[in-house]
């Protein structure tokens, strides 16, 4: 079986994630976006005023895949 996933491990995860943010900047679903970098981790904030809570990449990963496939599929 042959894995056709854009990520290997946390950092490829954290540039997928990015890379969804900016996507959906694109499309207009998010005003905007920041990521922190550490050496051992990303975090990322979307502004809200509902929550203001950093999100792992795991986390900004699928808020922004679902944002984007909601207007995909609409």
């Amino acid at each position: 079986m042959v894995n056709h996933s854009p990520f290997n491990d946390e950092i490829t995860l954290a540039e997928q994630a990015e890379l969804l943010g900016k996507q959906a900047m694109k499309l207009g679903l998010i005003p905007s976006f920041a990521v922190h970098h550490f050496p051992d981790s990303w975090q990322f904030y979307i502004p809200d005023f509902h929550n203001s809570e950093p999100l792992t990449p795991e986390e900004a990963y699928l808020t922004f895949k679902k944002k984007i496939d909601a207007v995909r599929t609409a």
